[in-house]
Formats: C-alpha cells, sequence, structure tokens
C-alpha cells in the first residue's frame, strides 16, 4: 500500500526498513529480559544467525512452494525482498537452529526461551507494520464501512487487525500474566497466542492456501501447534506443582 518512500533520488523500501527497526528494537528487548531473568550470556549472536539461517530456510521453502517463479528467474533466490520468504519454512530453521545452539552453548533452554518471548512480541507487531506497507496480507472483500480499497476491491484491512493484535499479545508478554517466570511458559503462551491470533485474522484473509473441504492451511496447523503447546504449558506447570510438593514433603 505505500511501499517505498522517496527522498531525492534514494527510494527507501518500507516494509524492509519496518522489518530492519523491528529486528533492532527485538534484540534490544530480549537482551533486557536476560538481564531480567540473570542469563549470563549475551544473546545477540545466537539470534542474529538463528534470523539468518531463518531467512535461507524461508526462502528455500519459498522456491520449494513456487518453483516456476525461480525457474524463470533464478537470481531471484538472492533477493532482499520479504515477501518471497515462506514463513512456515523460516520459523522451522530458525528454531532448530537457535535450539541446537542454545544446547551446544548449554544454556538454560526454559530460560532461553522466555527470555525471547518479549523480543519476538514485539517483532511480530513490526511485521504487522510492513505488511501495512507492502499490501502482502490482504484481506478478503467486504462491504464493511471500514474497509479499505485494494486491488480494484473493497477489502477487510487484514494487516491492521493483524498489526494491533500483535500489540495486544506483546502486553500480555511483557506483563508475564501467567507468572512462571524462566520455565518456558511466558514463550509457550506467547505461541498459543500467536496460533489464536492466526486462526482469527485467516477468516478475513483474502490470499489464504486451503485443503480440502475448504479448510485453510493456516487455520489448521496453527491450531496443531496451539494444542501441542497448551500440552506442554500443563506438563511444565503438573512438575512444578509435583516438585513443590516433594520438596514439602521431604521436610516434614
Amino acid at each position: 500500500m505505500f511501499p517505498y518512500l522517496r527522498l531525492g533520488l534514494f527510494i527507501l523500501p518500507l516494509a524492509s526498513l519496518s522489518l530492519l527497526i523491528g529486528l533492532w528494537v527485538s534484540i534490544s528487548i530480549i537482551e533486557r529480559e536476560a538481564s531480567r531473568l540473570n542469563l549470563k550470556i549475551s544473546l545477540n549472536d545466537i539470534i542474529f544467525y538463528s534470523l539468518l539461517a531463518g531467512a535461507v530456510g524461508g526462502r528455500i521453502g519459498y522456491a520449494l512452494e513456487f518453483p516456476t517463479l525461480f525457474i524463470s528467474k533464478p537470481l531471484s533466490l538472492f533477493s532482499l525482498s520479504p515477501t518471497t520468504l515462506s514463513p512456515i519454512f523460516g520459523v522451522t530453521t530458525g528454531l532448530i537452529f537457535f535450539l541446537s545452539w542454545i544446547q551446544r552453548k548449554k544454556i538454560p533452554f526454559l530460560l532461553a526461551l522466555d527470555a525471547t518471548a518479549p523480543g519476538l512480541a514485539m517483532f511480530m507487531v513490526f511485521v504487522g507494520i510492513s505488511h501495512i506497507f507492502s499490501g502482502n496480507a490482504y484481506g478478503a472483500p467486504t462491504t464493511l464501512p471500514w474497509g479499505i480499497h485494494l486491488s480494484n476491491e473493497y477489502r477487510h484491512p487484514s494487516q491492521f487487525y493483524e498489526t494491533l493484535i500483535a500489540v495486544a499479545i506483546f502486553f500480555m508478554i511483557q506483563k508475564r500474566i501467567l507468572h512462571h517466570d524462566g520455565k518456558g511458559i511466558n514463550f509457550l503462551f506467547l505461541v498459543v497466542l500467536s496460533s489464536l491470533a492466526s486462526i482469527f485474522l485467516e477468516a478475513f484473509r483474502g490470499d489464504s492456501n486451503y485443503w480440502f473441504a475448504g479448510l485453510r492451511v493456516a487455520q489448521i496447523i496453527a491450531f496443531l501447534i496451539m494444542i501441542i503447546s497448551l500440552y506442554f504449558i500443563n506438563q511444565i506447570i503438573i512438575n512444578k506443582i509435583e516438585f513443590k510438593k516433594n520438596i514439602s514433603e521431604s521436610k516434614k
């Protein structure tokens, strides 16, 4: 919608610029959260290389999803455009790299996850902003009065829905409303909230991919991820309760 800003002879791609700013802000938040949780190691390098691995994985995933695009223009594999990345492949690749790195460095696993949660939540806000600029993740046609004119139709302002929901999620994560610092629950809570947001937002998207029976791919994947995350949250809480119970009994 506002893809570029012209400054004299220079043209700034606003979507990419917003992601870079979001990355800088998010890393600052993660470092602050790591310090608050007394994590005695900088996460800067881990995050940077995990994001780099995620970008490579996302581009390869996009190439596998749309091979004809890259066969006709092979040099586009090296494009800096964030629009030719597969979110699922990118997130999976980045997460695998992140988990393997913290295991190799012997960093407390659950503590590291909770340290990244607020920063990741903030980054999702900037992802929404980048979609506002680029016009990606556009909405389905609508007759509602707040529809925006895009691609010759009035559509749901799904990019604005996405950004506002991401802001709300960030504040919930920042408040740590589940009160289990360093146990991985805040990170899993972020995953649950993001999955719920995806399920909701997909209903207003105009660019969704479908499986059989009209089911949206993103909603199915988000639902499965949410169920798995809720299971792990439940297990962590149960283990903590049992640990406290055992400590209490040992003191008697």
